[in-house]
């Protein structure tokens, strides 16, 4: 019994992994608090040019 279940354990990860590599999610990068007031004061200053 124990050595089905081992192999079956084996056998659902793989199904798994595999599974998760196909969905890819929809979630926007994260980008940190530092970033964006980064990002935002080169939009300033793009802007004033």
């Amino acid at each position: 019994m124990n050595r089905k279940k081992k192999m079956n354990n084996i056998l659902k990860k793989k199904v798994k992994k595999m599974n998760s590599k196909l969905h890819t999610s929809n979630k926007p990068k994260y980008v940190s608090k530092a970033e964006r007031a980064k990002l935002a004061e080169d939009d300033n200053t793009q802007e004033q040019e």
